[in-house]
């Protein structure tokens, strides 16, 4: 099992972050670690992204930080540099899995059909995510999947939510969930964290942890 499925199982429940002020990261993180969860994916989809994963480096003992909408190569080295336990994208391209093996960073690529799956696994890859999971058919693909990749690793995102994250979750080849729900982006702008706890812990109990 390489680091990253390693990882997504250990968490399997990932909250995908969109983080607007650098200042929210701290108190943010605590939230979510407060409320269950062990790891967040903070996305590339503002400038605040990259300084958020740097300020927590280190900062929250036994959560795992890493950076999601990966899109290039260079989004991966500014990643590695900032100190991200991991990195994700919605999309599978083999320079991206090259550069992330070169970098010795755990990677999570997105898969959105079984011939993606199978080029990454010529490249040593065991765990994809699967995005957008609702569009994609959402558990009963990933079951189908299961019967002929019963020996990777998956997490979808996209339209998961406390009503499906258990069925989800009770493939045997799912090792995670990803979901923005647990800290909605306007939340973290209002800075709700006593609510994004609460939430968070919804997440977590949604998907059957203990």
């Amino acid at each position: 099992m390489t680091p990253i499925a390693q990882l997504i199982r250990q968490a399997r429940a990932i909250p995908v972050i969109v983080i607007d002020d650098v200042e929210d990261s701290l108190p943010l993180a605590r939230a979510l670690q407060a409320g269950g969860l062990s790891s967040m994916e903070i996305t590339l989809r503002t400038a605040a992204g990259l300084q958020a994963v740097a300020r927590l480096r280190g900062e929250v003992e036994g959560l795992s930080v890493g950076v999601g909408t990966v899109l290039s190569v260079e989004d991966l080295k500014r990643a590695h540099a900032a100190g991200a336990d991991f990195a994700v994208s919605p999309g599978f391209a083999e320079d991206l899995v090259k550069c992330a093996l070169d970098l010795d960073l755990p990677y999570l690529p997105g898969a959105a059909t079984p011939g993606e799956v199978t080029r990454g696994r010529m490249l040593g890859l065991d765990a994809f995510k699967f995005f957008p999971a609702a569009t994609l058919g959402g558990p009963a693909t990933l079951k189908a999947w299961g019967d002929v990749f019963p020996d990777n690793h998956f997490c979808p995102t996209g339209g998961v939510s406390p009503d499906n994250a258990g069925d989800y979750l009770a493939l045997p080849h799912v090792a995670a969930v990803g979901s923005s729900m647990p800290a909605p982006r306007k939340m973290v702008q209002e800075r709700k964290w006593e609510e994004i706890r609460a939430l968070s812990h919804q997440f977590v109990a949604s998907t059957h942890l203990k």
